[in-house]
This record gives C-alpha cells, sequence and structure tokens, in this order.
C-alpha cells in the first residue's frame, strides 16, 4: 500500500456502513451498494473504499474479494474521527413528496443534528416514508464527505412538539407576520436551537399563538421576501450556522 500524501486517493468512493466499523474487520457487502461498487466504479480485489458508520468517524477499506453480485471489504485504517455536529435541530412541516426528500438532503448537508417532521393543521402530508428521508441524507453524506449523520425523528404534532419541549433549547419559529432578524435573533440566543419551519400555508393564527405561548420561542423574519418551505428551512439554518455554528 503506497505512503504517499496522496493515500487514499480522493477518488476512492465512499459508503454508509450501518455497523460499528474497527480496524482488521472484514464486510459483505451486497444489494445496491454492491452494485454501485461492482458495476459503476468497476472496483476490483485491490480497489480501495472510504467507509464511515455515524459512530466512529471515516475507514479506509480495501476490496478483498469480488464476485458478481457481492464483494468483501477489509477495514484497513483509520482515516478520522467522527465530525462534531452543532446542536442545531430542524423541526419542519412535511412538504409534498420530492421537496421534503430535498429538506432532508439539504439538513445532512448543512450539518444538522437531528430532523423532525411536523405535523401542522395546513400541513398537506400527513404520513412520511423514513426510510426513503434517510437514504436521501446517507446519499448527501456520502457525496459531501461527511462523517456524521441527521437524526432522523419520528412524525409529530406541533402540540405535542411544544408541551414537550425541553427548557434549554431555543426555539427559533419562522413566522410569516415577523419577528427579530434571523441574524440577530441567533446571536443574541446562542447555545442549544431548533428551527421551526411551517408548511406551505404557514401557521394558522391558533398554532402562531401556541408557540408564542412558549417561553423558549423566539419568531424570526427571514427577511423581505416571500419564501417556500424548502427555501425558509434551508436559509435558516444557514444563518444559523453561519453566526452560530461550525461555519463561524
Amino acid at each position: 500500500m503506497s505512503a504517499t500524501p496522496a493515500w487514499p486517493p480522493n477518488s476512492a468512493p465512499r459508503l454508509f456502513i450501518d455497523q460499528p466499523l474497527g480496524d482488521g474487520l472484514e464486510l459483505r457487502i451486497d444489494g445496491g451498494q454492491a452494485h454501485y461498487l461492482l458495476s459503476v466504479m468497476r472496483m476490483r480485489p485491490g480497489g480501495t473504499v472510504k467507509l464511515f458508520d455515524d459512530r466512529t468517524g471515516e475507514w479506509l477499506g480495501e476490496v478483498s474479494a469480488a464476485g458478481k453480485r457481492d464483494l468483501t471489504v477489509r477495514v484497513a485504517a483509520k482515516l478520522r474521527e467522527r465530525e462534531a455536529v452543532p446542536d442545531l435541530w430542524l423541526c419542519a412541516a412535511p412538504i409534498k413528496k420530492g421537496r421534503i426528500d430535498w429538506v432532508a438532503e439539504k439538513a445532512s448537508e448543512l450539518g444538522v443534528a437531528r430532523l423532525l417532521p411536523v405535523s401542522t393543521r395546513r400541513s398537506v402530508v400527513d404520513k412520511l416514508n423514513g426510510d426513503r428521508l434517510r437514504a436521501h441524507m446517507i446519499e448527501a453524506a456520502e457525496q459531501c464527505e461527511r462523517t456524521a449523520l441527521p437524526e432522523l425523528a419520528e412524525l409529530v404534532r406541533l402540540d405535542t412538539l411544544l408541551r414537550d419541549w425541553p427548557s434549554g433549547r431555543t426555539l427559533f419559529f419562522a413566522d410569516e407576520e415577523g419577528g427579530t432578524p434571523m441574524l440577530e435573533a441567533v446571536r443574541a440566543h446562542p447555545g442549544p436551537a431548533a428551527i421551526l419551519i411551517g408548511p406551505e400555508g404557514g401557521f394558522d393564527l391558533v398554532e402562531r399563538v401556541a408557540i408564542r405561548a412558549l417561553t423558549r420561542a423566539v419568531p424570526v423574519s427571514l427577511g423581505p421576501r416571500i419564501l417556500r418551505a424548502e427555501t425558509a428551512a434551508v436559509t435558516a439554518v444557514s444563518v444559523w450556522m453561519a453566526a452560530n455554528g461550525d461555519w463561524a
């Protein structure tokens, strides 16, 4: 194995492995991941792949055997520890298929610690495919060199979310009727936080009153333009990261 600074090659594919990884461990890879490595990447014995498990960090794997539909990868060396993740939750009302998938993907790319789908009165989606959302988060993490994934929570009603809200976490909620500019609000409330984004039709009056009644709730404005729900989610997360997260 080469010992030059160019090792491992940056072109090595990355895969998420849903089990703890360790030096010397041998993995049998099949299904879609095997198809990707064998048919798309043309992986053969001796080839290298980067692996991460959302637990221990990123590892270098070496293909030790390859068949028609599966292959064996030996974990050869640790490349880096699991990255630190800012303590930010994204609480977002479900939106139409495709758009909520995009939100999950961007939450993974941007470093959100937890994604909580929240059912509101004006939500047009009342069921979510958690496996599909997680697949989008994994794919984003694989492509963007992430070593951590957002935790994906079960869909929860807004009233339940507010009732059980932890006392030590600020809830920034995007209120279409206005609030403190997001950047100013984030700078004024450091520490564990969450962002609440409503559905396409926004929060109704009863919901806004209930949210504002929460001690830790801070209504915020995302600027003078009207944003779609998915754009608002990414914008708010980006502002928080720039002011109070790992972009600072």
